[in-house]
């Protein structure tokens, strides 16, 4: 009788949140769901976003990540993707991250979620992505001065909401980090640190009268704007109802916070999109209460809140 498969599923994220760069992250929900069990051969079938881009055979992201903790395999591997990829919503922290519990599960380590969020933060390099899709909701991360990853999970309010306008390019990360400086002047330093304190007690607390200015931002996305057309004036952009607007991770697609109730401003991004040329799509997705989740079967707790809305 053939093994029973085992169950995961893993967030999207969102990294940055504007102000806090390498630091501010939140659990999306769209999901990248795998199914998993050990067979004579190694078997990955993909579908879903962006699946043609997704390897199905030994360097794929998940099944090396898993076997370079000593799983046993081969394995069955199925996977059902819906997190754009180069889209700056955390598809390679996802598959990192379902690289690990897989590994975890089939090498018999028995990590916990911190030891998962320990080693993906060593393979992404910085703490944000990793650690929402381990945690789930709105996460501050760090590494400590051991190098060992700190976070701490709020809420987001429920007064407001969040979007993500997707354009149509790929943005590769490298090439987005690229143009960063090496170095920052203080007061852009002191800029940064005062707005993404604001950002956090604002999100969490509903305080709407501290938007714009706490996504405001002078580390990271003035010197992208000649890579994703149309960024300037989306960061600029004011409306009832409309917080304000972000670059998601490295790019290009765009976070929008709302208040409840005036969904319709995120059609304000997409018509800058337009304007430059470019054709995007509306995800109204909500922020994952929790990171991943493991499970066997059709376990209850796999089951999701339902699709993300497209418009």
């Amino acid at each position: 009788m053939a093994e029973a498969f085992r169950t995961l599923r893993v967030p999207a994220s969102s990294a940055n949140l504007g102000p806090g760069f390498d630091a501010l992250g939140m659990a999306l929900g769209l999901y990248l769901e795998c199914r998993f069990r050990t067979a004579d051969k190694l078997s990955i079938l993909a579908s879903g976003c962006d699946a043609a881009m997704i390897s199905t055979g030994e360097d794929n992201l998940i099944w090396e990540t898993a076997r370079g903790l000593g799983a046993r395999g081969p394995v069955e591997l199925v996977i059902q993707n819906s997190i754009p990829i180069g889209k700056g919503l955390g598809s390679s922290a996802a598959a990192a991250v379902a690289g690990l519990v897989i590994g975890s599960e089939l090498a018999g380590l028995g990590w916990d979620r911190w030891r998962i969020l320990e080693e993906a933060v060593r393979m992404e390099g910085h703490p944000d992505n990793a650690a929402a899709c381990v945690l789930g909701g709105i996460v501050a991360s760090a590494s400590d001065s051991a190098g060992v990853a700190r976070a701490a999970r709020f809420e987001l309010h429920p007064r407001f909401g969040v979007a993500v306008v997707v354009p149509d390019f790929v943005l590769p990360t490298v090439e987005s980090r690229g143009v960063l400086p090496e170095s920052y002047l203080r007061a852009d330093t002191i800029f940064n640190v005062q707005r993404a304190a604001l950002l956090v007690a604002a999100l969490s607390t509903g305080a709407s009268e501290a938007f714009p200015a706490a996504l405001e931002d002078r580390l990271h996305q003035r010197f992208r704007f000649g890579l994703v057309p149309g960024l300037e004036d989306v960061t600029a952009l004011r409306a009832p109802g409309l917080l304000g607007c972000a670059l998601s991770g490295a790019g290009p697609s765009i976070l929008v916070f709302y208040e409840r109730g005036h969904e319709e401003v995120c059609q304000l991004v997409q018509k800058v999109f337009a304007d430059c040329g470019r054709g995007s799509e509306i995800l109204h997705v909500n922020v994952a209460e929790h990171g991943y989740r493991l499970g066997h079967g059709n376990d209850a707790e796999m089951a999701g809140r339902g699709p993300a809305l497209h418009s």
